[in-house]
């Protein structure tokens, strides 16, 4: 079996419609209790009007860097919270495998 050597997880390869569709979804959520999130709601619906003017490669290149950040950050915060609650870094993996 072949593998494809041109996988890239920080390459986005979600349409512009998928993108839309998941903040329709995150805003869908926030919905149900518009008074507790009514910031995030301001703000998501500000990310889906901008989203919505951006031509698609724009839009490849922006999600690519924000994806890369994503997995950047959530790897910063696990060791950060590692390092808070003196776990060693074997700890954090097997906490990080079974949130799975």
């Amino acid at each position: 079996m072949a593998k494809n050597h041109s996988f890239d997880p920080d390459k986005l390869v979600l349409t512009k419609n998928e993108i839309l569709e998941f903040c329709d979804k995150v805003l869908e959520k926030w919905n149900k209790h518009p008074s507790k999130n009514a910031n995030n709601i301001l703000a998501m619906t500000a990310v889906k009007a901008s989203i919505v003017w951006t031509d698609e490669d724009s839009l490849k290149a922006i999600w690519s860097e924000i994806i890369r950040w994503v997995f950047e950050l959530l790897y910063e915060n696990a060791l950060s919270q590692g390092k808070t609650n003196a776990d060693d870094w074997s700890n954090v993996m097997k906490k990080l495998k079974n949130k799975k």
